[in-house]
């Protein structure tokens, strides 16, 4: 009996760009714009807050942790979650905590109160991270994926410039709570969500819903003949990846896991140490308020296009020499601005330290995304960024003990840019063997041969 073997992991990656690709970024686009204005929503309103609540900068600052503690928590749980429930589900369940929660905080009548519902709202925001980009990633084709997670991930920057426009109209007339009940948009767009956004057409495929998944592939590939036999399958060895926190340390994966982990650390120190800090530094090596927010302003301007440009080189080239180059360059960058220079020049160093940080932030999740296979990729993005979280509270704090100590202003830059040089190596020693580019997918892709053969005898 002849029985016909379709490779979803090759359909999608041979794939044209269809209208069904459109939806699948716009949605998800869409989903990571609401979680970045939820996130920047606290800096917004923390003058307000702490003049309302009478608080003091460290009580400020416990409750700006509170939610990085959250999405810590909610990147590992959720992560973990949606390898077991599915991509979009958990994802609905992440979008409805994250808006729900901080829709609650315009309601909080104490710090204690809003401290708390922040932390159940950092659990969605931190959550639906890892399974957008896994479900946007398994839906790009290769030749453009890292381009495609990459402009996805711009609606961070672009739903935090919306807190931040919407805080300055909004505001001065309506009072802080308003960007609260905002917040609450995406729960209305669940229906939507819900009816328009796919599934994974891979966790479809290992589930057996075969209905559901045929009907995926009538979209990404119209011109693919499904006959009544047609089996779908994929192309990666899932034997041992049933337990996903386990799997990340089997299959020679441990070592580049544990690299991965030490790479977000450090991005996400640097990150949040030049997000909270940098006006401050640059204050205190002589530049005015109003100079000091627009190098804050260049920073993300660089993030944004150090993320795209950097996805359109991985794609020409490979997420691991890019990573490596970028934050090698972003360490030098931050070394030089401990010195005097024009300020044409700052700018650039300031927009290539942005590309390094936030760009290269970025760029980590797309090639934790590729180097996990299926099975266990959420969770190797949750447990990924849940580290990259502890770097991202320590930052802040680690900067500002620094500044304390008043040492000279290329020191406290020297010190920034040490975590970018143990990122650039931790990223240049990661395996790609153990990838599933690398030899799983080899042995798996020869597993599926064997087994057609097989099935046509």
């Amino acid at each position: 009996m002849n029985t016909q073997k379709l490779n979803i992991n090759h359909l999608v990656d041979e794939a044209k760009f269809t209208p069904f690709h459109w939806g699948v970024l716009i949605w998800c686009l869409m989903i990571i714009i609401f979680d970045g204005y939820d996130l920047v929503i606290y800096g917004v309103v923390l003058p307000i807050l702490m003049q309302e609540w009478a608080l003091s900068a460290v009580q400020a600052g416990l409750l700006a942790s509170t939610a990085l503690f959250g999405m810590m928590f909610g990147a590992m749980s959720f992560g973990t979650l949606s390898d077991k429930l599915g991509r979009k589900k958990t994802i609905m369940i992440c979008i409805a905590i994250f808006s729900g929660f901080t829709f609650l905080g315009a309601f909080a009548s104490s710090p204690t109160e809003f401290g708390i519902l922040r932390f159940l709202a950092g659990l969605g925001i931190g959550g639906v991270m890892p399974n957008v980009v896994a479900l946007m990633t398994e839906y790009a084709p290769k030749r453009i994926r890292s381009t495609l997670v990459a402009i996805m991930f711009s609606g961070y920057a672009i739903g935090g410039m919306a807190s931040a426009l919407l805080g300055a109209w909004l505001v001065p007339d309506y009072g802080w709570k308003i960007m609260f009940y905002l917040a609450s948009i995406p729960l209305f767009v669940l229906p939507l969500i819900w009816k328009f956004l796919p599934e994974s057409l891979m966790f479809l495929t290992k589930k057996g819903d075969t209905e559901k998944a045929r009907a995926i592939v009538r979209k990404i590939a119209p011109q693919q003949v499904l006959h009544d036999d047609t089996v779908l399958v994929l192309n990666e060895a899932t034997i041992g990846d049933d337990a996903p926190l386990r799997a990340l340390f089997q299959q020679g994966r441990m070592f580049s896991t544990l690299m991965f982990w030490a790479a977000f650390f450090m991005c996400l120190l640097m990150v949040y140490a030049l997000g909270s800090w940098l006006p401050k530094l640059m204050i205190q090596a002589g530049y005015s308020l109003g100079a000091s927010l627009m190098f804050l302003f260049a920073l993300n301007i660089g993030g944004m296009v150090g993320a795209i440009g950097g996805g359109v080189l991985a794609d020409k080239f490979h997420l691991k020499p890019v990573l490596t180059i970028m934050f090698t360059v972003g360490a030098i960058a931050l070394i030089l601005l401990g010195f005097n220079s024009p300020q044409a020049v700052l700018y650039l160093l300031i927009g290539v330290a942005g590309a390094a940080t936030i760009g290269s932030q970025i760029l980590l999740y797309t090639f934790v995304a590729q180097f996990y296979p299926t099975a266990v990729r959420s969770t190797g993005m949750g447990w990924a960024s849940g580290i990259g979280r502890i770097g991202a509270i320590v930052g802040p704090v680690l900067t500002g003990a620094l500044l304390t100590l008043e040492l000279p202003h290329q020191m406290n830059f020297l010190a920034i840019a040490i975590p970018g040089v143990i990122a650039a190596i931790a990223i240049f020693l990661v395996n790609l063997k153990a990838s599933v580019d690398g030899k799983t997918l080899a042995a798996s892709s020869a597993s599926n041969a064997v087994g057609q053969e097989k099935a046509t005898q």
